[in-house]
């Protein structure tokens, strides 16, 4: 298994560009821009998926990362085990992340919010 070093992981994205390695909880964050396109926990790198792109994560039979919660629920996360030999193609690998950069912009992006149907209004009554 790799690890999450980030002078390893700033080599495996060297032609995709700049990332930085924060640690955190049991693992670590991938990010690129201030924006997270990726998660290590133990070795394993999952890049940021979202409905437009996990169709090539499935293609490969790849897995969306989950973790056991307390009370024993299971929870997905919209991160997905990243291929193998992506680990041995850089410029290959550099296409995946630019897809992950575009998910993790999309997901980023502020949410259209459309105001609330108001129901049960009264009319006004005319004043006299």
């Amino acid at each position: 298994m790799r690890g999450a070093d980030p002078d390893y992981i700033a080599e495996l994205f060297c032609q995709f560009g700049p990332v930085t390695v924060r640690r955190m909880f049991s693992g670590a964050g991938i990010f690129a821009d201030g924006l997270m396109i990726a998660l290590v926990v133990d070795g394993v790198i999952y890049l940021k998926a979202d409905a437009e792109i996990v169709p090539l994560f499935e293609g490969e039979g790849s897995s969306p990362f989950s973790y056991r919660r307390k009370e024993g629920r299971r929870t997905l996360m919209s991160y997905w085990r990243m291929p193998e030999r992506l680990y041995d193609d850089p410029e290959e690998l550099a296409s995946w992340a630019r897809q992950s950069m575009a998910a993790a912009l999309r997901s980023s992006a502020p949410k259209r919010r459309t105001r609330p149907v108001k129901r049960d209004i009264k009319p006004r009554r005319k004043r006299r």
